[in-house]
């Protein structure tokens, strides 16, 4: 779904697009989507957002060594010339707020906030989801 609203061109913050692929293998992490535009190349890992309590969405919902270890190298990404993101993509109407959920995966929370201040961009969208389709 992230992968087409970027073919769609609905991300205006990611701007036009010259490359678009998904699945691209980076180190030891297979990244969900590479892109370039004319003057940047980056990657984007999206995580899928299904935990809420009182109208905060949190991300894990289960301890991810994968997901620390995207954050790590989306560090390595950058310091290496590419854009990083992550992206979380809520699944879930009524809520206010995404969080790193720092009491499932304290390790993941403090990665995060450690790609966040080395570069790696943060962002996050609700989805709509019903039977047979996810709409960004």
């Amino acid at each position: 779904m992230v992968y087409e609203a970027l073919a769609q061109g609905k991300l205006e913050e990611i701007g036009q697009l010259t490359i678009l692929k998904k699945e691209v293998k980076y180190k030891n992490s297979r990244f969900d989507i590479y892109f370039e535009t004319a003057e940047r190349k980056a990657f984007i890992e999206v995580k899928g957002v299904t935990l809420e309590q009182d109208g905060v969405s949190m991300f894990p919902d289960a301890p991810t060594t994968r997901g620390t270890r995207h954050m790590e190298e989306l560090i390595e990404a950058c310091q290496e010339g590419y854009e990083g993101y992550i992206f979380f993509l809520i699944q879930m109407e009524g809520v206010e707020c995404v969080t790193p959920n720092r009491e499932m995966d304290k390790l993941f929370a403090q990665t995060l906030e450690k790609a966040a201040k080395a570069g790696v961009k943060v962002m996050a969208y609700d989805a709509k989801v019903s039977e047979g389709e996810i709409v960004l």
